[in-house]
């Protein structure tokens, strides 16, 4: 299977098969890396990491001369420097790649009205009802790489299955600038080989309880019992597994995907023990989240924070409220709520808020009165001026003074709205 830095890659033949399929995977290739190297062509071939300049801070992406070094997304800058002392290290620019996002996915829906947007770079298409139109689905998927770097600039790489399963994992094996078709007929010697590890869903610890039993790839999968992987990973997940390692994937394209969080983090370029200072990034933090969801169009049922200590020990507490929100201020409260009930034995690193089960706007039955009404037109205020003025033209007195960190990182950056007319 390819590697995350694109060593072991494997493509498909121009003349590659691609009977019973029908589903394409699309995922850009190190995007945000991608998208600052296109923007300065004197960063291009170069060993890159995207991130705040303080070696305290994480790594969003890294280009594949830096991935060649062993860098990897979430990693501390400081560490990646250390295993890549002549990476460069480039500030994020999420606006950007939110328009380069829009760019590709409108191109996406140029093809297929069936785009379901995983995250800022990457979506499932089904291409089944178009065939007649652009052809077989290796065609339209040769041709959507050529549009795709024609119009952006940028490559990405394709995995073309029967399934969204074996898609994402073929593209995957494809990266980067790769096409990898698996036809239906050839899902299961495709699938045989591959570790545990590559199928949808299963993380380190599952792979780990699989591995400590002797499971180590698919074809070691196709030859345990149902009850044994169900013991293993407990029944749900294990029936999952028993069916995607037989190619088994009912799963259609949702053009409704609905955003499943949003959240920023920051890493300060000095731990921090002082709890009002503490509370008040909180306060920053939850007036981001809250203005990303009046912008999505979305109210969260849940709000969590994110701890990490100076060892880089990390907890997480989560709060459900009596009503969802969008409002900055509630978000806020019930951070400082949670925040409150986390034992603190040594400094803080870094601290994050997240919005959770989110809904759209207004779906949510009316309340008698609304306790946030106040809040809620000082926000559309705030709101208003960050449009017209730009973000920061106008904040809480409170935020007020030097930054302590290396800038509020999305932790989940979502895709741009598709226009649905």
């Amino acid at each position: 299977m390819g590697r995350g830095d694109g060593t072991g890659r494997i493509v498909s033949a121009d003349d590659a098969d691609d009977a019973g399929t029908g589903i394409l995977h699309v995922d850009m290739d190190a995007f945000y890396a991608s998208v600052e190297q296109l923007d300065d062509p004197s960063l291009g071939g170069k060993p890159i990491i995207i991130g705040a300049p303080d070696g305290r801070s994480v790594v969003s992406s890294a280009s594949y001369e830096a991935r060649r070094y062993g860098v990897r997304s979430a990693m501390p800058v400081g560490q990646a420097l250390r295993l890549c002392p002549t990476a460069i290290v480039v500030q994020p620019h999420f606006d950007r790649y939110l328009e380069l996002s829009g760019q590709v996915m409108r191109i996406f829906r140029d093809v297929t009205p069936l785009v379901e947007p995983l995250s800022i770079d990457e979506a499932f298409l089904d291409v089944r009802g178009v065939r007649r139109l652009w052809g077989s689905p290796g065609v339209i998927a040769r041709s959507l790489r050529a549009r795709v770097l024609d119009e952006t600039g940028l490559t990405c790489s394709i995995g073309v299955a029967a399934t969204k399963h074996v898609a994402k994992m073929a593209s995957t094996i494809s990266k980067p600038d790769g096409l990898l078709i698996v036809p239906e007929g050839e899902t299961a010697a495709f699938l045989a080989p591959r570790s545990v590890r590559a199928l949808w869903g299963v993380g380190p610890k599952a792979a780990e309880s699989l591995e400590g039993r002797g499971i180590h790839t698919v074809a070691d999968v196709l030859d345990t019992p149902r009850d044994v992987l169900a013991r293993a990973l407990g029944p749900a997940m294990g029936d999952r597994i028993w069916n995607l390692a037989r190619g088994m994937d009912a799963r259609a394209v949702d053009t409704h995907r609905v955003e499943k969080s949003v959240g920023h983090e920051e890493t300060f370029h000095d731990d921090i023990a002082d709890p009002v200072i503490l509370r008040s990034e909180l306060r920053r933090l939850a007036d981001r989240v809250g203005a990303r969801l009046r912008t999505g169009g979305w109210e969260a049922s849940t709000i969590a924070i994110k701890v990490r200590f100076a060892d880089f020990s990390t907890i997480s507490r989560s709060q459900t409220l009596p009503e969802p929100t969008a409002v900055g201020q509630r978000i806020g409260d019930a951070a400082h709520d949670l925040f409150s009930s986390v034992e603190r034995p040594l400094p803080v690193r870094l601290i994050g808020v997240r919005a959770e089960k989110l809904r759209p706007s207004g779906s949510a039955p009316l309340a008698l009165w609304d306790d946030d009404a106040e809040w809620r037109r000082i926000e559309d205020a705030l709101d208003g001026a960050a449009a017209k003025f730009g973000r920061g033209a106008v904040t809480r007195a409170t935020l007020l003074g030097k930054a302590r960190g290396g800038g509020t990182l999305p932790s989940s950056p979502p895709p741009p709205k598709l226009d649905q007319g």
